[in-house]
């Protein structure tokens, strides 16, 4: 039998090949979202407003069913938070609309009034995880969070994805702009499809980054590249730096640590709390000229004199005209239910994407 996880964030499941499984909604709901997927990533399919429309979705895989219950049907999609290490994820629904042309009058009072606002904000917020680099754990909101949200507090209340527990990470919100700005290029030069109740999907690094420094004399630093400024525990590093340095150990001693693995899931993780001590420096050094690697050992301080400590100095003084910033991020389109054909612009979509754009200048700016 397939092993399938469960991923309690949206109800996903995780397929052993590394895809997630979204289960078809009953009709005609899920047909609609597979016809979609279909009409989009058909193999002889030439129309360029779709082509390009590829770009800003999940890849998609078919549909896929577990061989104990044939009936029970799945679109298989790509993971975009595979390539994450700590990925912070929010999933944003666009539109000043969350029902569609179609809907009940039943139906268009029940979506006004769980957020009667989304008319003239043009996006909601369900949900948010986040990544504090601080306490290695996770900060989560539910939709109720986002419904919570006035126009007096939507852009604070956004804001708060991008705040890792001791800085605000502009970098992530400036590159999500350059996303959207790109998916909102999409939708002004497409008048044949209009989309209700479809979100995108926000996912960020939250986690530092390794990389390698070489010094001379063949010696490997590894540092954790952290966002703009910061340290672990939240200290600011003069000349940003971005070097995970704090200060030698009690017994005089640098400590070399090696990374932790990490987990790349949608659910909560259930770590140990697991903050670094103040007095760490995290460097791995490697002697190439001995061969040899020294993992979870300590070096002498009087071992960093001569040629050495100059050269780190270097390393810890010049780190940013070395590494250039650029955060990862990656925002996809989801959530395909209630796409319709048409013959206008999207305008309640491009409302949206609009104002999202305009709360996330306006965090950056401020």
């Amino acid at each position: 039998a397939t092993n399938v996880g469960f991923r309690p964030f949206s109800g996903i499941l995780q397929h052993p090949d590394g895809t997630v499984l979204k289960q078809l909604q009953p009709p005609p709901r899920g047909p609609r979202e597979q016809e979609f997927y279909n009409k989009v990533f058909a193999a002889d399919c030439c129309d360029s407003v779709l082509l390009e429309l590829r770009k800003y979705l999940p890849k998609y895989f078919g549909i896929w069913s577990p061989p104990t219950a044939p009936n029970d049907l799945y679109l298989k999609l790509e993971d975009v938070t595979c390539k994450f290490n700590k990925p912070c994820i929010m999933d944003v629904k666009i539109g000043q609309k969350s029902y569609d042309p179609y809907a009940s009058a039943e139906k268009i009072h029940q979506q006004v009034s769980k957020y009667p606002l989304m008319e003239e904000i043009g996006f909601l917020v369900l949900g948010m995880r986040v990544y504090h680099v601080c306490t290695d754990s996770y900060e989560t909101q539910n939709q109720h969070y986002g419904r919570s949200l006035t126009k007096e507090t939507i852009k604070d209340g956004v804001s708060r994805f991008f705040h890792n527990g001791s800085s605000l990470r502009k970098d992530a919100i400036a590159a999500s702009i350059q996303k959207i700005e790109k998916i909102l290029e999409w939708f002004e030069s497409q008048e044949q499809l209009n989309f209700y109740a479809s979100s995108l999907l926000f996912v960020y690094e939250g986690s530092c980054q390794l990389t390698n420094t070489r010094l001379s004399g063949g010696t490997l630093v590894e540092k954790r590249v952290m966002p703009k400024g910061l340290l672990p525990d939240g200290d600011i590093l003069e000349f940003n730096n971005n070097i995970n340095v704090i200060n030698a150990t009690e017994n005089g001693k640098i400590e070399a640590s090696v990374g932790k693995s990490f987990s790349k899931i949608y659910a909560l993780h259930k770590n140990a709390y697991s903050k670094r001590h103040h007095s760490q420096i995290s460097l791995k050094v490697e002697n190439l000229e001995q061969d040899s690697v020294w993992k979870n050992t300590c070096i002498s301080q009087e071992h960093l004199n001569g040629n050495v400590l100059p050269q780190l100095e270097k390393v810890f003084c010049h780190m940013s005209a070395e590494i250039k910033e650029s955060a990862d991020v990656d925002i996809r389109m989801i959530d395909f239910a209630h796409v319709f054909p048409s013959n206008t612009k999207d305008d309640g979509y491009i409302y949206g994407l609009k104002n999202l754009i305009t709360v996330l200048q306006n965090i950056l700016d401020n």
